[in-house]
């Protein structure tokens, strides 16, 4: 069972930070394609993906964009954070066994309101960006 931190709206600062590392597995890739119906052959058959651009199977987009969710989830802001927006740009291919780094970032805090901008990117093993983008939730 992960942790789940629960970071107040008062304790948090522009600049804070939180990320987690995840090896992308065959496992993944094929229990992602089963929950969402999403069976490109891309990411699922390797004879196809090795003659496509990728020279390779590749996960999901969104399956590594969920790692982004992770770390807004569980870490910053954590408990009782809910998504109110997410842009995303899917910036390199993700390989199967490729390790990701999801980090998210705090860029902007409206008191008021109790809603947190983050700037949030997903690194493969070689440092290299594969997602870029920002989210914006509510701290409740």
């Amino acid at each position: 069972m992960v942790e789940v931190k629960d970071v107040a709206f008062a304790d948090m600062k522009v600049g804070d930070s939180a990320s987690l590392t995840k090896k992308i597995t065959d496992e993944d890739v094929r229990a992602f394609a089963e929950i969402s119906g999403d069976y490109n052959p891309v990411h699922i058959d390797e004879e196809f993906a090795n003659a496509t651009m990728f020279k390779g199977r590749i996960a999901h987009g969104i399956l590594v964009s969920g790692l982004i969710s992770a770390v807004i989830g569980t870490q910053l802001p954590g408990k009782n954070t809910i998504y109110m927006g997410q842009n995303l740009k899917f910036t390199k291919p993700v390989y199967l066994n490729d390790e990701i780094t999801a980090k998210v970032e705090v860029t902007n805090l409206r008191e008021d309101k109790h809603i947190v901008s983050l700037k949030t990117t997903a690194t493969n093993q070689k440092g290299e960006e594969v997602i870029v983008g920002d989210a914006v939730v509510l701290k409740k």
